[in-house]
């Protein structure tokens, strides 16, 4: 028996040893992801504009069909576009992956930063420096970088945007290209990170020339004018006149605009321009044509452009939703005919929120204000008094002041007496609630969601010394039109909805964050979560 019983038992333990798990069977993961990213969409747009979205629209599809989270919130500061996009899609948050704001002042290279440059790179697809861009201010992976891992980067990642920031970094580092559109041109660019020239299937979109076509329809609303209930009256003294001081509001005359392309950003064209460009990137990369997953990446932006001009109250914000549904409509009709009903993932977000512009709030008699007067050049003066005429502030940047530390220390000047100077100058401006050494934040008598967003937000070599927080509705900056980058709901409560593969209909009123949009992925593409991320699955919203 000890002759017949020990070769069978090595031979098991070798087997143990030896076998191989098989890999993830494709029926375990979806054909394709798409994550969609609504720049500056409020939470509370889902059902305020939900009896005019179309029955066969996007927007109804997603509520009805899909699940959805409905207290999603941004734990961290500042509510900023390229830190929105970098969390979504890393599930992390500032202090981890570096994106502390669309611009900071940066110590390490002693001067200012845009989040996605690179002077390394050269554009593609245009000779201006619109090109200069890649990922690589970004210290973490995201889920599209690890799907690209898990697949032995077999599976296709394209990101895809007006804006730059939000193709290039939701994209991730190891994508097979990120396009964005070059308002000098019109048309969709890249650069030398990802590729040496533009595709061809890129080249013959370009060759339509739609902003053109889009610029000549005009911008007129959908449904008569008198329909707009849930909007102020079109004109308003707080708005912005981005088409220029002779614009009397809608409908708007574009053609005069022509050969000008950056002004496709400021109208619902901006969406539907970029739902082109996702539609044949899914055409020309044959995204979700076999059983390796591969990620589209969307950011639609034009939404946050015509928020900042006109305000979330504004005829033009509730008009350019009502077209987005019918852009996101045709996206989902197409990617049903193409990749298949339930073969397709979809998650849809936004990057951060808006307040209402000041102007309105003060029209409404709602608290808040825009305190537009320039407080740098009087506290420079204070600060010339008392600790000599230098120039100690180096930049102010996300609600932020960066200090001048080499300066200080070549002058032995007193921190202590220099931060409580710049800190009770700032606690007696209007419109400002608190104002504090970001480094006290721990200690200091702060609500805890302000605490944990400050510290969330919080990267040495990019952020500022002192952190300044507004009163609820309070903004500073430009008197017209309205912005974000708060704590308060309106900037940081966000939509989050899940739709198609595994997704069963529902909701939850339970609180999550946006950092947990990318361990969720992982945990339903049965891959690893990013390197920095610190979010939890969501398990409700799967059958």
């Amino acid at each position: 028996m000890r002759f017949i019983v020990l070769p069978v038992l090595l031979l098991l333990i070798v087997r143990g040893y030896t076998q191989v798990t098989p890999p993830v069977h494709p029926d375990q993961r979806p054909r394709l992801v798409v994550g969609i990213v609504i720049d500056q969409m409020r939470w509370d747009y889902l059902y305020r504009y939900y009896n005019r979205y179309a029955p066969d629209g996007g927007f109804r599809r997603l509520i009805n069909q899909g699940y959805s989270c409905e207290n999603t919130f941004i734990n961290y500061l500042p509510a900023y576009t390229a830190c929105g996009h970098t969390c979504i899609y890393t599930g992390s948050v500032p202090a981890i992956h570096g994106i502390t704001g669309n611009d900071w002042y940066d110590y390490t290279e002693g001067r200012m930063v845009y989040c996605a440059e690179d002077r390394s790179v050269e554009g593609v697809g245009t000779e201006g420096k619109g090109g200069k861009m890649s990922p690589r201010n970004m210290q973490a992976t995201t889920i599209c970088d690890e799907l690209r891992l898990a697949t032995n980067f077999r599976g296709k990642v394209i990101g895809v945007a007006i804006k730059d920031r939000g193709g290039i970094l939701p994209a991730g580092h190891s994508a097979n290209a990120a396009y964005w559109f070059d308002g000098s041109s019109g048309r969709w660019i890249s650069s030398t990170y990802y590729m040496k020239q533009l595709p061809q299937w890129v080249n013959d979109l370009n060759a339509k020339k739609l902003p053109d076509s889009y610029f000549k329809q005009g911008w007129k609303t959908l449904y008569p004018l008198n329909t707009y209930v849930q909007s102020t009256a079109d004109v308003q003294d707080y708005e912005e006149k981005p088409f220029g001081p002779d614009a009397k509001g809608l409908p708007y005359d574009l053609s005069q605009y022509a050969g000008h392309y950056s002004k496709l950003s400021a109208t619902p064209y901006g969406n539907s321009f970029t739902k082109d460009m996702a539609i044949a990137a899914v055409n020309g990369e044959r995204l979700g044509a076999d059983s390796i997953t591969d990620f589209l990446a969307v950011s639609f932006s034009s939404t946050d452009y015509v928020g900042h001009a006109f305000g979330p109250n504004s005829i033009e914000a509730e008009d350019t939703y009502l077209r987005l549904d019918r852009d996101l409509g045709e996206l989902f009709h197409f990617l049903d005919g193409k990749v298949g009903k339930g073969q397709y993932l979809v998650f849809l977000s936004a990057d951060h929120g808006a307040a209402h512009a000041a102007g309105f709030s003060v029209q409404n008699r709602l608290p808040g204000g825009n305190n537009n007067a320039a407080m740098e050049k009087p506290l420079d003066s204070l600060l010339e008094k008392k600790f000599g005429p230098h120039r100690f502030i180096l930049a102010w940047e996300n609600n932020q002041l960066f200090f001048d530390h080499h300066l200080m220390d070549s002058l032995n000047t007193d921190a202590r007496a220099f931060s409580k100077t710049v800190i009770d100058y700032l606690s007696g401006q209007q419109g400002v609630e608190r104002a504090f050494l970001i480094a006290d934040a721990a200690t200091a008598p702060l609500a805890g969601a302000i605490r944990t967003r400050v510290i969330n937000g919080y990267y040495p070599t990019r952020s500022g010394d002192v952190q300044i927080i507004l009163k609820p509705g309070w903004m500073t900056g430009e008197p017209m039109g309205t912005t974000h980058g708060s704590w308060n709901p309106y900037d940081t409560h966000i939509p989050l909805l899940w739709y198609g593969w595994k997704i069963k209909p529902g909701k939850t009123n339970r609180e999550v964050y946006m950092t947990d949009i990318a361990p969720t992925l992982a945990g339903l593409l049965h891959i690893q979560m990013p390197s920095g991320c610190v979010g939890q699955v969501i398990t409700e919203i799967t059958n």
